[in-house]
């Protein structure tokens, strides 16, 4: 196949530090390429990728200090997307409802993969007004605010799981690794290691729309001698900062929608202690990979329990339910469905063109349109699709009208 990806230009595609969606963007793109699959990556010019990559800004917009408007670096991205969509057979968006309007208008098939969540107001009569847009879920239950949305499949985010090193043996501290922000639950974090006096490191950065929250609210916890803030790291730094961990704290106050550091970290072997929230309960296997907690006493409670649990299976788990591989097979298998649906019609338009130039001629005296006569045996273009023999397609079963997981929640 040949697929556009349309990745955000906050960061890079790999990010160096913080950026869950370009990660996700990264690995599927260079596993669609070890598939054979032509691929053209629309991202910051300072990405590095196996892919054709279209720069459609010099660097990462978060790390460039001279942007003051994101948004026009974005415009600029899906203009040159539409000054190339002749070449593609299938546009993958990542850039949420920003391209909404251009997947109205474009003459080839757009999937869109919702990173976000979607419990906010303002999004109800954006999804109502785009009812067609056809919709990936990242989990289950980052679908639930939008039921009736066209959702297609549920693809759960994947790593390169050899990237991660597994330690067998735990650390001393507790762990908490991402953003800096209310919805993340940091003083929780905090609370916790301070009951069960354990050291807390956290590794996090600080977005300029929550910086008074770190000052006002954060940075008094940190004269706490057992919490140390190291601040934002690198990919190399985390895998030693969660391998290295006794656990990984997650205690979350929002509806997650996937929450990419959890998988992280059990694929170091670190188990996770989670609030029960968003797609936690997707995500972790209570009482194998970790525990899915409701209240902050059960994840003080969950610390003094985390001997009881194999880091190996922690492991285990995200390498066969979080790879990358796991993650392109499901979206492969996407791509195909909407590729054959596009056909179906096609040729069911094509037949009604003909039985309406048989009509026509039926009738004497009658003429049938010229652009009928025109569109008889021409069709309308159509997907050439380059899929290597015997594509995957594991880890997805069709259900309906849509493609879901075969194993939605552990």
């Amino acid at each position: 196949m040949r697929i556009a990806q349309l990745a955000p230009l906050y960061e890079p595609v790999p990010p160096r530090y913080y950026g869950g969606t370009e990660r996700v963007v990264a690995g599927l793109t260079e596993s669609l390429v070890r598939d054979g699959h032509d691929v053209v990556l629309f991202a910051s010019g300072d990405s590095v990728t196996s892919a054709e990559l279209v720069p459609c800004c010099a660097r990462a917009l978060r790390l460039d200090a001279g942007v003051k408007d994101p948004m026009a670096h974005h415009i600029v991205q899906l203009g040159k997307l539409v000054e190339r969509v002749s070449e593609f057979d299938v546009i993958h968006n990542h850039l949420d409802y920003l391209a909404f309007p251009l997947a109205r208008a474009l003459p080839l098939q757009m999937i869109t993969t919702v990173h976000g969540r979607l419990d906010l107001p303002d999004l109800q009569p954006l999804y109502t007004q785009y009812p067609e847009i056809r919709l990936v879920s990242i989990s289950e239950a980052q679908r639930a605010p939008l039921p009736h949305a066209r959702w297609l499949a549920t693809v759960y985010n994947g790593i390169d799981v050899k990237r991660f090193t597994f330690r067998e043996r735990p650390g001393s501290y507790l762990a908490f690794l991402g953003r800096i922000s209310p919805e993340k639950g940091l003083p929780h974090a905090i609370e916790i290691a301070r009951a069960v006096d354990m050291p807390l490191r956290i590794a996090a950065k600080i977005d300029p729309v929550d910086r008074v929250y770190f000052t006002e609210t954060i940075k008094p916890m940190l004269r706490d001698p057992r919490v140390e803030y190291i601040g934002e790291i690198d990919e190399a730094q985390k895998d030693e900062f969660l391998g290295h961990a006794y656990a990984y704290l997650f205690p979350i106050t929002w509806p997650e929608p996937f929450g990419i550091t959890m998988i992280e970290a059990m694929a170091c072997g670190t188990p996770v202690i989670a609030m029960a929230q968003g797609s936690v309960p997707e995500v972790v296997v209570r009482g194998q990979t970790g525990f899915i907690c409701r209240s902050l006493r059960e994840m003080v409670d969950a610390v003094q329990q985390v001997d009881q649990l194999s880091r190996r299976a922690c492991r285990a788990h995200v390498e066969h339910r979080f790879s990358v591989e796991a993650m392109a097979a499901a979206y492969e298998a996407v791509y195909r469905k909407v590729l054959s649906e596009d056909k179906a019609y096609r040729e069911v338009a094509q037949s009604a063109r003909h039985a309406a130039v048989d009509r026509a001629r039926a009738i004497p005296g009658i003429r049938p349109a010229a652009s009928l006569v025109r569109g008889r045996g021409t069709g309308n273009g159509g997907s050439v699709i380059h899929a290597r023999e015997g594509a995957r397609d594991r880890g997805i079963t069709n259900q309906g009208d849509g493609v879901e997981p075969t194993c939605s929640a552990p």
